[in-house]
Order: C-alpha cells, then sequence, then structure tokens
C-alpha cells in the first residue's frame, strides 16, 4: 500500500519570500505614500499574515503570498494608492477569520472597513431560487457607487486568481473563467482598465477553450517574423515625416489578444491566414495637453498621406472621448500589400488613461475636465440602477446582473436635445431611451418624438448626431411592449417600475389563485414547490409567475397536470431523484455513494449512470460523446448535460455555479448524437451529390434533414445528421473539406 508523502516545507525560506514579496510592495507603492502610510502598510501587512498563518491555497503556498500579489496588482498594474494597499492586504482578513469589520474600523479607520464590507461574501442560507453570485454581485456594486475602489481591488484579486488558476479542479475553474468574462472582464473595459481585461479575457480562454488557446498562440509565435517585418516597412515613411515635423513620438506595431483574435475567428468562420487586423499600429506622441489635438490630426494627416484610409473605418474619440474616458484617434488604412492595418493615434496621457483606465483619471483631473467624466456619469446611472434594485424583489439579483452586463460592453451614440445640449447613451437606443434619459416622467408620458425635424415611432434607433425632440401625452401610459425595444438599462428599470406598480394586483389574483388550487390538490405551498412551479411553467420570477395566472395566460386547471407529471417522477422506482437535490454539492454525494471508491466519484458517467440518475442532453447545444461537458442541476428537469462552450454556459455558471456538476463520457456502447454541419461553397452540378456520398456510403452516417440553398453560384447547406463522438463528426467534416467545391465545413449548434 502506498503513502502519499507529504512535501517537506522550508518555513525559513518561505519567511524570506514572504518579506522578499512585502519589500517589492513597499518599493513599487513609495512615489504614491505620504509620512505616515508606511507604518499603516506595515500594521496591515501584519495583521493579514498573523490571520493567515496557518492557510495555505490549493497551490499549497502560504496563504499570504494571495493578499500580497493583490496589493502589488493594486498598485502597480492598476495605480492605486494606501489606503488600497491597507484594503489589498486585509481582503480576505474578515471572510477567513474571527476579524468584524468593526475591528477593521478601529484599527484603520472607517474607509478601509467600507471597502472590506464591501469585498466580503455574504455569508448565511440563500433562499431557493435565488443566485448566491448573483446577490454578491450586486452587494459589491452597492459600494461602487461611494467608492470605486471595491470595484478597481476585486479586479485585482479576481486577475491573481485567475493567474493561479491552476491548481484548482476543473468545475472551479469552469465557474470561475465564467464569471470574470461575464461580469469581471466588461466591468475592466467600463473602468477603462484595457491590460487588465485584456489579460482576463485570454485567461477565460485558456483555462475554458484549452485547445483553441494554444492553436492561436501558436500561430501567433510562428507569423511574427513576417508580422514583424511587415510592420517595420509599414511604418518606416511615416517615422521619417514624424521626425520632420518635430514631435517627440513612439511608434509600436501590437498584435491584438489572442482572445480578441479567436473571437474574430469564431464570428467569421476564417481560418487564422485571412484574418487582417490581426495588429494595430500605434502611435503615441508625446506633447502637453493643449497641443494634444493638433498634434494628432497633423499625425493622422501624415499616415493618410501614405496610405488611403478607409472612409467608414475613422473614430475620433478625441472631441468626444468615450463614457470610459478613452481618447485615441483610430483609422484603418490600406497597406502597399494589399492589407487593411489599423492605426490608434494618441498621446503620452491617452495612453495611460487607456492602459490604467479610472486610476489613471485622478493624476489628469485638475488640468481636464473632461476627463473621467464619462465613468462619474456612467457611476451615478449605476447608483440609480441599484436603489431600484434595492426596493425589488430578491430574484431580481440575477435580472439586475442581466442589465448591468447589458450596460458594459456597450458603444455609445452621441445626441443632441433641441436647445444643443450633447447626451451619450448606449448604441441602439431609441428615441424612448431618449425621452427616459431626460426624466422618468417625459418616458412614461412619450407618444413619438421629432429627430432632426421628422416625426418617428418611440422604437426609432438613434445615429451620432441626431437632435431628438420628444412629443408626450397625458393619455400615454408604459406597456410591456417597450421593454422589446429600448436597451439603456434606465430605461429598462423604470418601465419595469412602472409596470410593476400597474401588475400589482394582477400578482396579488394570481397568488390567491394558485394558493386555492393548492389546497384543492392537497400540496404544500412551500418555497421550494412554489419555485418548481415557476420553472415549469418557464417564468423568470416567482411574482412573473403569479401575474401570468392572474392575467389568464396561464389557467390554474394546469397545476393538476403539474401535479400528475410530479408524482409520476417520484414514482420511478430506481432513478436517483434529482428533484429533491437542489445543489451540486449533494448530486456529488450521492454520486460518491453510487461510485464508490472511484478516484472520479463524485462526477456523473455518461453513459454509465443512465439507469440510475436522471439526466438528459441540452437541446441549446446538443452535446456529442467527446465534446467538453459539465452537469448543471435544473429545478424540474433533472440533470442536463451542457456542453462548456454552449451560448449559455456562462451565465449558468456565472450565475448558479453552486448547480455544476462534473461529467464526463464512458460509454462503451455505440450511441447516435444529432449533430448539424454548415456546408458553404461553389455551386456545380453533382456537387449535393457527391456530399450525400460521402455522408451515406463511405462513413455509413444517417441523415436527418438537408437544406441547401444556391444563389448566384454559392450554396450554402444545412445538414443534420447522426455521429458517435466528436471523432466521428471530425472525420466527416475533414472528408466533406476534400469535396471539390466545398469552401468550408462548420458545425452548428
Amino acid at each position: 500500500m502506498h503513502t502519499a508523502v507529504e512535501p517537506v516545507i522550508d518555513l525559513a525560506q518561505e519567511r524570506d519570500e514572504i518579506l522578499k514579496r512585502y519589500r517589492r510592495l513597499l518599493r513599487s507603492a513609495k512615489p504614491y505614500l505620504k509620512e505616515n502610510d508606511a507604518k499603516l502598510i506595515k500594521k496591515a501587512f501584519n495583521t493579514s499574515a498573523e490571520a493567515h498563518k496557518e492557510m495555505r491555497r490549493r497551490s499549497g503556498e502560504p496563504y499570504i503570498y494571495h493578499p500580497l500579489a493583490v496589493a502589488q496588482i493594486a498598485v502597480e498594474e492598476i495605480g492605486l494608492g494606501t489606503t488600497s494597499i491597507v484594503a489589498a492586504l486585509l481582503h480576505d482578513v474578515v471572510e477567513d477569520t474571527d476579524t468584524t469589520i468593526a475591528d477593521i474600523e478601529r484599527g484603520f479607520g472607517k474607509k478601509v472597513a467600507q471597502i472590506i464590507d464591501g469585498l466580503t461574501k455574504i455569508s448565511g442560507i440563500f433562499e431557493y431560487g435565488t443566485s448566491q453570485q448573483a446577490e454578491n454581485f450586486r452587494k459589491m456594486l452597492l459600494t461602487l457607487s461611494d467608492d470605486v475602489r471595491v470595484i478597481l481591488i476585486k479586479l485585482a484579486d479576481r486577475l491573481h486568481n485567475m493567474r493561479t488558476l491552476d491548481s484548482m479542479p476543473r468545475d472551479k475553474q469552469l465557474k470561475i473563467a465564467s464569471e470574470t468574462i461575464y461580469i469581471y472582464a466588461p466591468l475592466a473595459h467600463r473602468l477603462g482598465l484595457n491590460a487588465v481585461k485584456t489579460e482576463l479575457e485570454d485567461l477565460y480562454l485558456k483555462y475554458v477553450e484549452p485547445e483553441a488557446y494554444k492553436d492561436v498562440a501558436r500561430k501567433l509565435r510562428e507569423s511574427k517574423t513576417s508580422r514583424d517585418r511587415f510592420i517595420n516597412t509599414f511604418i518606416k515613411p511615416i517615422e521619417d515625416d514624424l521626425i520632420a515635423s518635430g514631435y517627440p513620438y513612439v511608434i509600436k506595431g501590437r498584435p491584438k489578444s489572442i482572445y480578441s483574435i479567436w473571437n474574430k475567428l469564431s464570428k467569421s468562420k476564417k481560418p487564422f491566414e485571412e484574418i487582417y487586423d490581426l495588429f494595430a499600429v500605434r502611435v503615441i506622441l508625446k506633447v502637453p495637453i493643449e497641443q494634444e489635438k493638433a498634434a494628432c490630426w497633423r499625425a493622422y494627416s501624415i499616415v493618410t498621406d501614405h496610405y488611403k484610409p478607409n472612409p467608414d473605418r475613422l473614430k475620433d474619440w478625441i472631441s468626444t472621448p468615450r463614457a470610459n474616458g478613452y481618447e485615441s484617434l483610430h483609422t484603418t488604412v490600406m497597406s502597399r500589400s494589399g492589407q487593411w492595418v489599423e492605426v490608434q493615434i494618441r498621446t503620452d496621457r491617452m495612453n495611460e488613461i487607456a492602459e490604467k483606465g479610472y486610476a489613471a483619471h485622478w493624476k489628469y483631473k485638475g488640468n481636464d475636465t473632461r476627463t473621467g467624466a464619462g465613468i462619474d456619469s456612467w457611476i451615478g446611472q449605476v447608483r440609480e440602477m441599484l436603489e431600484m434594485a434595492e426596493q425589488g424583489d430578491k430574484t431580481a439579483a440575477v435580472e439586475f446582473l442581466d442589465d448591468f452586463r447589458s450596460n458594459l460592453y456597450s458603444e455609445e451614440v452621441f445626441v443632441f436635445t433641441p436647445k444643443g445640449e450633447l447626451k451619450v447613451l448606449q448604441r441602439g437606443a431609441t428615441a424612448l431611451d431618449f425621452a427616459f434619459d431626460i426624466h422618468t416622467q417625459i418616458g412614461a408620458k412619450c407618444m413619438a418624438a421629432k429627430v432632426n425635424n421628422v416625426l418617428v415611432p418611440l422604437s426609432h434607433v438613434l445615429h451620432n448626431g441626431d437632435q431628438v425632440e420628444v412629443i408626450t401625452s397625458n393619455k400615454q401610459k408604459p406597456n410591456e411592449d417597450w421593454l422589446r425595444f429600448v436597451v439603456t438599462s434606465k430605461a429598462k428599470t423604470k418601465i419595469k417600475d412602472l409596470i410593476k406598480e400597474d401588475n400589482k394586483r394582477y400578482i396579488t389574483d394570481g397568488k390567491e389563485l394558485v394558493t386555492k388550487r393548492l389546497k384543492i390538490l392537497r400540496m404544500d405551498m412551500t418555497n421550494e414547490l412554489v419555485n418548481q412551479l415557476r420553472a415549469y411553467f418557464g417564468s423568470k420570477t416567482t411574482s412573473d409567475f403569479y401575474y401570468r395566472v392572474g392575467k389568464a395566460h396561464i389557467d390554474v386547471k394546469e397545476l393538476n397536470k403539474f401535479k400528475a407529471e410530479k408524482e409520476a417522477k417520484e414514482n420511478r422506482a430506481l432513478k436517483l431523484n434529482t428533484d429533491t437535490l437542489q445543489d451540486a454539492k449533494a448530486v456529488g454525494k450521492e454520486l460518491k455513494k453510487m461510485h464508490g471508491e472511484r478516484t472520479d466519484a463524485d462526477m456523473l458517467l455518461i453513459g454509465e449512470d443512465m439507469d440510475k440518475i436522471d439526466y438528459t442532453l441540452a437541446r441549446c447545444c446538443n452535446p456529442i460523446a467527446g465534446d467538453d461537458v459539465f452537469g448543471f442541476v435544473t429545478v424540474m428537469e433533472g440533470i442536463k448535460i451542457h456542453r462548456v462552450s454552449c451560448p449559455n454556459a456562462v451565465e449558468l455558471m456565472s450565475n448558479h455555479g453552486n448547480r455544476i456538476i462534473k461529467a464526463k463520457w464512458t460509454s462503451q456502447k455505440e450511441l447516435a448524437f444529432l449533430a448539424g454541419l454548415r456546408i458553404t461553397g461553389t455551386d456545380r452540378i453533382g456537387l449535393i451529390n457527391d456530399v450525400t456520398r460521402v455522408i451515406s456510403n463511405e462513413l455509413h452516417i444517417n441523415m436527418r434533414s438537408v437544406t441547401i440553398d444556391s444563389t448566384d453560384g454559392v450554396f450554402e447547406g444545412m445538414i443534420k445528421l447522426y455521429v458517435n463522438n466528436t471523432s466521428h463528426l471530425d472525420t466527416l467534416m475533414r472528408k466533406l473539406e476534400s469535396v471539390d467545391g466545398v469552401f468550408d465545413v462548420v458545425r452548428f449548434d
């Protein structure tokens, strides 16, 4: 029998390493420190080291490495000062030890205590059907409006966790990486932290789609020499003219991030070699603030003297900076080798703001009133959203998160009021969004609008430079239809609130009807049962379910059917009843009981466990044996198996990580899975024949449906067929690609 040998830990060496990291932190912080700061940081370090002294991270390292690393990122990569360093060093103390927020306030003052409170997760039991992840997120955002440092330290914490994700088990990696792409990367983008955003996205890809990540990274490495050669040739004439103009400058050619290239490849379905904008050339000028605008346009003029610009691709974020404070001039020009190249022109100050974002704004706040104004107004909007969400019901946390996210990545549209005042709205905003932006009452009474003096409906989408006048009427009343075409969180939240007021009576009626019907059916009206009803009737929230009953969209007699199905399910003799198991932990325990001493005992074995546990393959992504998958414990329908790359995966893991279970394919049986292929190519006689021959005759695959569309010599075919696993599908795709005339074969969900 083998016994595991514990690694020998050299405590003296670890102590030296901790001090080395602490000194590095002090060196980085030195430029920011005032008279008493070093003492305060030392006190925070000692408190944290003492609190975490017995603790280790998953990797086996001393826990104190983590708070030190978070503080280091906060200073070095985000540019924060003493208060943030102290809060970063102490950020896990309250959550992990007996120290309270009050103790922190006594030792380090009110500001630090507030920030740490914002960073501390909500503990305790959560009502069934709500999302603990969404609630924690909302709590953190509540402090955003008071102190943006909470989010900046949280981003530093998340960045360090992502950098050290290697030591985590696969299901935790998926959950943490999904949360990161779902909410933290968009937040970093919104706060202008470009370097942090890019690294978070790349790390997400590295853990969730490791093969794709390695593939793009390898291709970038392989093409580096030719790329550098191309960039040097491209910038030579621009450099000569910049030297002549006398502006001090730096020119960099930098590849786009692995994640953004992968995103382009996924969206455009083109091979790597055909993606043109793999890199951008950046011209950075060193000029005083009052000369910035003129200098950037002079550099633009030099670039376009040598290369023809694409007129549709000029973006001037110097005259009107983006909402996250980003300023730069972007143009796309045609190089001499027939390739489009994006050129970004900016100054030193603009570049620092583009990379470091919100923290860099403070540095320049005195010289320039515009800097940071966009983010300040955005934080104002977030504050409004949160105040409304606080009044809403608890299940609204997930809904709030959705609205909030849609606000993060959005580009802007610049429009004017009748008096010529500039309003910045989210791209895609309509006349109704504009009305709500001015005032809730104007939005609620909005009938139509005049855009550039032409009468338009409420749903009219606004464009840059539009001048908008709102037309109101006292007879007007908001309706649910409005939610279909507004895009701003402010309009959505206000409309929902106004409708909610109106709908309260329907909700009360619905609840009464359900209560009466459940009494007749002799069923106890527990939270769990109501939540099962909500899921059964496909409602997002309990209130929505009651509302639909009250409005008679759902007939209460249908509850009889619900009861019958529920009982039928409970009577299935041998199967493990997943209805009573509400999260991954409970399912994991049951699986361990079933599988005994196996190494992967807490894993759902797809194929083997069919007779003992209820699971189905999710329709949204049709997994095939061999796909990277996970199990999701649903409220009413047992366990669903999803692909890790499923369009819904990120949202499921980000809001309901406690219901994710590990799953893998084990079946030795030949099973048939439905897969879809999209085939494009040039049309020719006999092509369809050749395609179907490969599928049916050579590989003996059953087809379920084929649709072929051909226009002007180009065809697109959609084929649904049954395959055994992913390698079976890959073989088929390779064979189809070799058919003469076929240009591209991709799998679709």
